[in-house]
């Protein structure tokens, strides 16, 4: 249930990686409280995931507000511009720009090529700063808006043979902090959320049984997230009751990353 700070009633939202696991989350929690929303997925999906787009752009419908969904290739930054360009057509602007588009790769970093770092970072680092780009050239022409960045708690407490992903995310991390400084004068507000483990179509494989029993074991909550949970902190960053929150990376972690617990002997 939504109250009049997460109120979202004439707002206009893009969200980047829509058709599945956060971004499908995410969009239907944005439509939920008010706003339309253009969203984007990857160029040539598979039959599962044009079924998933259009889950997504049922699920807006059905709540009363406009949904486009685009291919769109979130490290080709002509792709991003259009699909600015198709939410300002649409609606006459853009007021929350969620960019969530990413892809897993568990790699040894001494297996990991120079086509792995340039794939990975293209859609998880550079994919955030064409987004951003392309929200914040309209957002300056208007009242201001809100930027979003999904990073990651792996930038935070690191796992080995994700060396390219943790460093995209840790990038944005930074890319979050320098933009809301730049920004703030044009009314423009930028965040970032952080989940912990998450069950997402990107991590199905990534997810075996053991590491399942690893997380739960690590989580002060006992449990993996869901992406509803997660969309939840994505629509508190993007609406008026985070209006006084900048600069922040917000994590949504179930309590994984302050556990040193190691099972110490009684004294």
């Amino acid at each position: 249930m939504t109250g009049p700070a997460l109120e979202l009633t004439g707002k206009h939202a893009v969200v980047t990686g829509a058709s599945q696991g956060i971004g499908q989350a995410t969009a239907l929690a944005l439509a939920r409280a008010g706003a339309n929303v253009a969203g984007s997925h990857r160029p040539n999906p598979s039959e599962e995931e044009q079924a998933d787009a259009q889950r997504t752009v049922a699920g807006v419908e059905a709540v009363g507000r406009e949904a486009i969904m685009l291919e769109s290739d979130a490290a080709d930054p002509e792709a991003v511009e259009e699909l600015a360009l198709a939410a300002v057509d649409a609606w006459g602007g853009i007021d929350i720009w969620v960019n969530n588009a990413a892809r897993l790769l568990v790699k040894p970093f001494l297996e990991t090529t120079d086509d792995d770092w340039h794939d990975l970072l293209g859609s998880n680092l550079l994919g955030y700063v064409y987004g951003s780009r392309a929200a914040a050239r309209r957002m300056a022409e208007q009242a201001g808006g809100r930027i979003v960045n999904v990073t990651s708690v792996a930038h935070l407490q690191p796992i080995a043979h994700l060396s390219a992903y943790c460093t995209a995310k840790g990038g944005v991390a930074a890319l979050t902090t320098v933009l809301a400084l730049e920004l703030a004068p044009l009314g423009i507000r930028v965040n970032a959320v952080a989940p912990g483990a998450t069950d997402t179509p990107l991590n199905a494989t990534a997810y075996t049984p053991a590491v399942r029993r690893n997380y739960e074991n690590r989580i002060a909550l006992a449990r993996i997230a869901s992406a509803d949970e997660v969309a939840d902190a994505i629509l508190f960053a993007a609406s008026d009751a985070s209006r006084y929150m900048t600069g922040h990376e917000l994590v949504v972690d179930g309590g994984m990353i302050i556990n040193g617990t190691v099972g110490h002997a009684r004294t």
